[in-house]
């Protein structure tokens, strides 16, 4: 009975419409149940869910109209391919689960519905646990400080004591000149204390730059890594 769970519902690859009825409901179902998984505690887009969930049903179908057509096959892979290059670059987890969402479609479109439903519990539920645990990520999360300086300010080691207090980690990362050369704005790499007030950290370094601009962000140049 449990070998049944990996046999194709279309026999000799012949497109009944029960089959057909199956194979897109279950492509349906694992592309919502992607794309809900998705959607717990990250950033995303509803054009991007909306990708997700109609993807598997897709690709199932192209799977579906190929059924072993070698030409058909090699203009299919073409076809996807012009897609790949007309879209927008991803993070990581972006591209992951649209590669997930085309292995259902595959699945599916073959007839395989319990190895596309056993494949979309495993994967999607292994990548929600690793994400929810954090595992991989770093336990400190680094931003970036911009400080703006006169240009007759000694600002080497200035800025020390108020780090020490402040940071568990900085490094200085750039030193460029601003406002016809006027100003020099320093950018640091800054690892915060747990525990510690921005808002004080900043004040405090205020005091010591001629309460010139000041800034602290979130380094995002990192979120389109793989």
């Amino acid at each position: 009975m449990l070998s049944n769970i990996f046999d194709s519902v279309l026999t000799n690859g012949v497109i009944t419409g029960s089959g057909f009825a199956m194979c897109t409901i279950c492509s349906l179902i694992c592309g919502l149940f992607i794309a809900a998984l998705y959607m717990i505690r990250r950033r995303y887009s509803q054009s991007f869910i909306l990708s997700l969930v109609l993807l598997p049903v897709i690709v199932e179908i192209v799977i579906m109209l190929v059924n072993g057509n070698l030409g058909a096959g090699v203009a299919v892979a073409g076809a996807f391919s012009l897609v790949r290059f007309r879209s927008a670059p991803g993070r990581g987890q972006e591209i992951t689960s649209i590669f997930l969402a085309m292995a259902v479609g595959l699945a599916t479109g073959m007839g395989y519905i319990g190895i596309a439903v056993i494949f979309t519990l495993i994967v999607a539920g292994a990548g929600l646990i690793l994400h929810l645990t954090n595992f991989g990520g770093k336990e400190n999360e680094t931003r970036v400080l911009k400080i703006t300086v006169p240009e007759d300010l000694d600002y080497e080691g200035r800025f020390d004591d108020t780090f020490k207090d402040y940071l568990e980690r900085y490094e200085l990362a750039e030193v460029k000149t601003t406002n016809m050369g006027t100003l020099f704005k320093l950018e640091y790499e800054i690892v915060m204390q747990k525990g510690k007030s921005i808002k004080s950290f900043m004040d405090n370094l205020r005091t010591k730059n001629g309460n010139l601009e000041i800034s602290i962000s979130r380094n995002l140049t990192k979120q389109e890594e793989l």
